[in-house]
């Protein structure tokens, strides 16, 4: 492994996993002369806050018809009920209770107590006026041990949430994976062994099985870059660990267990719609010198190609795996026929943005934009419509999905009841006109899911970041609508923005 990847994987670890997880023109719509050129992005930074929304004179912009507007979850974030039903211990359940692990000690133990309150958050949901839901299927719910056969009570939960979305003609979007591997598997080598890609096409053809038909999309694996970087490259999310040449090996049994999982549903007979989730980084030369423009390529590299590449044109990057080495144990796991399997043809590619990255000539990363409460965020809405143009330019016109956009705001309930998140609709206005402005350019957008939904376990940060449209007292899960929430509704019903 060169320097400069070395370099690069120190950086990053400034950087958090949400994802993830989801264009506009507050806070920097002026794209620089570096970024006019570039590629894709990342960051370091400091907290600033996001700036209060104002009113424009500018025609709204509408969106085509039956965009699919939506919002998205994850079955840890929001669920709890971790020992009830039958569901197993995830490796998310494992990194929660070890002490040290994540800010004030949080679990996701009854996080928004979303298994016993699905019924009132699916009525939000249609008083919102929700298109599509993106949400996740815990695999420990379904396989407690990770193999084997399904159990009932999780399929039924699933099948009651699915039938709950149609009665309210709210269209389901499922991720089958958004990181809650059965510590079961784990213990018996976790993504770091070939073996378990097979038990998630496994998993997939049972959840098909028992939901297929009542699903029109389905997305395979939630952010695979993430579990690589968070939790194999800087170990601040679970399995914990700090091995970089496990990472890359990691990286390529995820791709793969996202190539056997289309494969299943085609062999089902499945008529739902499939493709994998990418949280994309744009990133920028932090100058116009040869250097950084060189060092911003191997960036992108890391951050999109080894994912998109492999996923959509059936091959790694030549100067990424050059980079990791022959002796690697990632480029030493891919055996014939790999790449045909994660290239199965897909019917849809979900796209997550938060953040972009500039990178400097020696490899490293600099913040050019404010930041929000989470850190690592740049607040940057041309990047929404960089990522979204260049993944049309370089992979062609698949049909595109945002899955998760958002940003975490110092929400506070007041006296009154209410909740002022003004930062976030100022956000979310601005990179829904990048959005679509991208698709005004061509780009084959089908639909926006806002992230998140509610206010949930933020990973590592516990519940200290809230990131929802919808508040949670959680002493009292009472459930509030945020200013942005009432704003988002107004909004799907004018189909413009």
């Amino acid at each position: 492994m060169s320097m400069l990847t070395r370099r690069h994987l120190l950086r990053r670890a400034a950087l958090s996993a949400t994802a993830v997880t989801p264009a506009g023109a507050a806070l920097g719509a002026v794209t620089t002369a570096a970024g006019a050129t570039a590629l894709a992005g990342c960051q370091t930074g400091e907290d600033a806050a996001p700036t209060e929304p104002t009113a424009s004179s500018a025609a709204r912009l509408q969106f085509p018809v039956n965009f699919g507007w939506g919002a998205a979850t994850s079955a840890y974030q929001i669920e709890g009920a971790a020992k009830e039903d039958g569901r197993g211990e995830s490796v998310w359940d494992t990194f929660s209770h070890t002490p040290g692990r994540i800010r004030n000690g949080d679990t996701g133990d009854v996080a928004a107590d979303h298994y016993h309150r699905y019924a009132e958050d699916l009525d939000l949901m249609r008083d919102l006026g929700l298109r599509s839901y993106r949400f996740s299927i815990s695999w420990p719910r379904i396989q407690p041990d990770g193999t084997g056969a399904a159990n009932q009570r999780g399929i039924d939960f699933y099948r009651r949430l699915v039938d709950g979305l149609h009665e309210r003609g709210i269209s389901p979007m499922a991720t089958l994976f958004h990181w809650d591997l059965p510590q079961t598997l784990q213990d018996a080598g976790g993504w770091e062994s070939r073996d378990v890609a097979y038990r998630f096409a496994d998993y997939a053809a049972t959840v098909f099985e028992a939901l297929g038909d009542r699903v029109p999309v389905w997305l395979t694996i939630n952010e695979p870059k993430t579990v690589v970087q968070n939790g194999y490259l800087y170990g601040h999310h679970a399995p914990g660990r700090q091995d970089p040449d496990a990472a890359y090996l990691v990286a390529h049994h995820l791709q793969l267990a996202h190539g056997l999982a289309v494969q299943a549903l085609r062999a089902d007979g499945g008529t739902g719609r499939i493709g994998p989730a990418f949280n994309l980084h744009p990133c920028y030369p932090a100058d116009d010198s040869p250097a950084a423009a060189e060092a911003t390529r191997l960036y992108d590299g890391y951050e999109n190609r080894l994912y998109l590449d492999s996923a959509l044109k059936g091959s790694y990057p030549e100067d990424v795996l050059a980079d990791l080495g022959p002796t690697s144990r990632m480029v030493r796991g891919i055996r014939d026929g790999d790449l045909e399997i994660i290239s199965s043809p897909v019917d849809v590619l979900a796209v997550q943005y938060y953040t972009p990255i500039y990178v400097t000539a020696n490899g490293g990363t600099m913040r050019r934009w404010p930041t929000s409460e989470a850190s690592w965020q740049q607040i940057y809405p041309d990047g929404m419509y960089d990522i979204l143009t260049r993944v049309t330019r370089d992979y062609g016109p698949i049909p595109l999905t945002v899955t998760e956009n958002g940003l975490p705001t110092p929400d506070v309930l007041a006296a009154d009841g209410t909740v002022e998140d003004t930062g976030r609709v100022t956000f979310l206005r601005d990179h829904l006109a990048a959005a679509h402005r991208a698709v005004t350019d061509g780009v084959p957008l089908e639909s926006f899911h806002v992230w998140s939904l509610l206010d949930n376990f933020e990973w590592a940060e516990g519940y200290d970041q809230r990131w929802g449209l919808i508040y949670i007292d959680y002493p009292t899960q009472r459930r509030v609508l945020k200013r942005s929430a009432h704003w988002y509704r107004q909004v799907i019903a004018d189909n413009a923005v």
